[in-house]
This record gives C-alpha cells, sequence and structure tokens, in this order.
C-alpha cells in the first residue's frame, strides 16, 4: 500500500471528448473540449495549463493517469503515447484507468451500465456499481460485443450511460428489460472522473511503469501500441 497521493496528473483522449484534471492536495482543477479531430493538438497545451495553474513541473507528480481503453483506437494511443513520455522522462509511475469505469464515475447513480458505440455494430460494456469509498468497481467483466449479447445484471437500479445508449438504445432497452431506471446517453468520459479512480488505485499500488502504459482495446486483431514519445515537459 503506498501513502495517499498529494499530486496526481490524469488525462483522457478515448472518445470525442479531449481532457485532462490535475489533483493538488484534494483540490482539482479540470479542462474539457469535444473535438474528436483535435485531440493531438489539444491535449498537451491543456496539460500545460493545469501545470502552470498550480504552479507545478511535471517532476513534482505522484503519478499519471490516463483513459486505457476500451474507446477510439487513435484516441487511445494519443493518451498512451504522451503518458509514456511524459511519465518515462521524469521517471514517474502511470495509473491506467478504465475507460468504462471512468464513465460510470461521472454518474450521480451508483449502478451504471456503461456503454461507449464500437463500431461495427458492437458495444464496449461495464456494469459498475459503487463501493464505500465512493469508487466505481467493475460488476462483470469489460467486453466488446453487439448489443444484444451483453451481459446485463439481474438486480439493481442502474443508469444507462454512453455513447452506446445513443447508437444501439434499443436493442440494449431490449435485452436490458426492467433494469434500467435512468438514461444519459450523451454522457462522455472526463478526467476529473479518473481522479477518484486514480487515488484508489495508487493507494493500493496499482501503477505500471511508463513503458507498461499501453492502451486497452478489447478487440484482439488490434496489436499495435505506442512508443516512447520525446515529448518536452511542461
Amino acid at each position: 500500500m503506498n501513502a495517499p497521493a498529494q499530486y496526481i496528473l490524469a488525462l483522457d483522449t478515448a472518445t470525442e471528448a479531449c481532457s485532462a484534471a490535475l489533483y493538488v492536495q484534494g483540490d482539482m482543477t479540470s479542462t474539457c473540449q469535444v473535438d474528436p479531430r483535435g485531440h493531438a493538438r489539444n491535449i498537451l497545451p491543456m496539460i500545460e495549463e493545469l501545470l502552470n495553474g498550480a504552479g507545478l513541473a511535471i517532476r513534482e507528480l505522484n503519478a499519471i493517469a490516463f483513459g486505457r481503453g476500451p474507446g477510439s483506437f487513435t484516441g487511445l494511443r494519443i493518451a498512451a503515447g504522451i503518458t509514456q513520455g511524459l511519465a518515462f522522462g521524469a521517471g514517474l509511475p502511470v495509473i491506467p484507468v478504465s475507460t468504462l469505469a471512468t464513465l460510470a464515475q461521472g454518474s450521480d447513480n451508483d449502478e451504471v451500465l456503461a456503454a461507449i458505440d464500437a463500431r461495427m455494430h458492437e458495444v464496449y460494456w461495464g456494469a459498475f456499481r459503487r463501493d464505500r469509498d465512493g469508487v466505481m468497481q467493475p460488476v462483470v467483466d469489460e467486453t466488446v460485443r453487439p448489443p444484444d449479447r451483453v451481459t446485463c445484471p439481474g438486480q439493481g437500479e442502474w443508469q444507462a450511460r454512453g455513447s452506446g445508449w445513443k447508437t444501439y438504445g434499443e436493442a440494449l432497452n431490449n435485452h436490458c428489460t426492467g433494469r434500467i431506471v435512468q438514461y444519459e446517453p450523451d454522457a462522455l468520459p472526463h478526467a476529473a472522473d479518473m481522479i477518484p479512480i486514480a487515488l484508489q488505485l495508487y493507494r493500493q499500488g496499482r501503477t505500471v511503469s511508463a513503458e507498461q502504459a499501453v492502451p486497452i482495446y478489447l478487440r484482439d486483431q488490434v496489436v499495435q501500441t505506442p512508443s516512447k514519445s520525446s515529448i518536452p515537459l511542461p
């Protein structure tokens, strides 16, 4: 077990939203922009803005958290590559955080069925329930599959969250009849919602090295991983 982290940077580019958040001794600042084609252009200025606002350098952080997927292949490679470059240069550990768990964490409900449109008539799918520390924990294994083949828990009052519900709502509703009490199909993951998850994972010692900061695609045929980037430290 690690001592509680005092400084954590989080970034996510897994979906249409590009976001970054900075946790500083109990306080948090964040920024987000929905610009699907602008992630590579936007994320580093976001990080620099947050660090400069707090008067911190990358080397002063305890760790960097990033959205490890599932999500857009290109978006995941951007976040992983930038995280690798920053963490390697500063000698920092990395906290990979599930995109689906981040999506669920942003809900006011304690039980969430998170679905992200995976294209190809499939969804990235996960079911999450909030623990006593307020952090979402998986109830089923994350997966990618057709919307009429997801695993829908039989008990609970679930919120349906994410773009998968917007695209495949009818099929998912038919498969999860009677289990859903709220819908938020326009919800997107946000780096600010990664922070509670990242803090818990850091305390538990569940960090990896910069070289191990790779995306989780869920689709087996996707094997490309990012190489270490040469990125100047803010």
